[in-house]
């Protein structure tokens, strides 16, 4: 069941990472095609990922998972959107919800553990900052989001690998190489707008 659990997670959120860096420097039809599958097929990773951790005691990291299908939900109805006329009633009811489960997350870890005690509880922390941060960002268009999901890879992908999930270490791996791809090409592309917006200015 643990290899079972472990494949499903770790392939649907690779997938995640593929869908999203190959969005980068997409035309909009293509990159809306990919940003919407990215989003579902990672909502459809979560109850994997979610038990593996409560298995293992990562409080922090499984509410952060749970807790941030909100978000993600949000993320996927701004690309079908297209980032207009967004209800502002939904971000605030995401954000919330993140956040609770978030504190819900952190508090119970400190009862369980009797504080900070554990280097996984640390990882956790990473894993944390970089989920809530990365998917905020994401959402919204904002390149700096692939440095939060740095975060996220780098902390879970050590976790992982202390916690003898060799297959979610690898996953990691990987999944962090697509975001370095997807943050450069994200990047490439805003310059490459920017330098349009200058020249056009220049003509006008």
């Amino acid at each position: 069941m643990d290899i079972v659990l472990q494949v499903w997670g770790g392939l649907f959120y690779l997938i995640n990472k593929i869908c999203f860096s190959l969005a980068e420097g997409s035309d909009e039809q293509r990159k809306k095609q990919l940003k919407i599958w990215g989003w579902v097929i990672y909502i459809l990773g979560v109850p994997a990922w979610v038990t593996i951790l409560i298995l293992k005691h990562n409080w922090i990291a499984a509410s952060i998972e749970a807790g941030g299908v909100p978000s993600m939900l949000f993320g996927l109805f701004c690309v079908y959107k297209n980032n207009k006329k967004i209800n502002p009633m939904f971000d605030f009811v995401a954000t919330v919800c993140t956040y609770s489960f978030m504190i819900f997350g952190v508090s119970y870890s400190l009862y369980d553990y009797h504080g900070i005690h554990s280097l996984s509880q640390l990882l956790e922390i990473g894993v944390m900052i970089g989920f809530l941060l990365g998917s905020y960002y994401l959402a919204k268009n904002k390149s700096i989001g692939w440095l939060f999901f740095m975060l996220m890879n780098a902390s879970m992908g050590t976790l992982m690998i202390v916690q003898d999930k060799p297959i979610l270490a690898l996953q990691q791996v990987v999944s962090l190489c697509f975001v370095v791809y997807g943050f450069l090409s994200a990047t490439r592309t805003g310059a490459a707008g920017g330098r349009m917006k200058w020249n056009r200015k220049e003509v006008v």
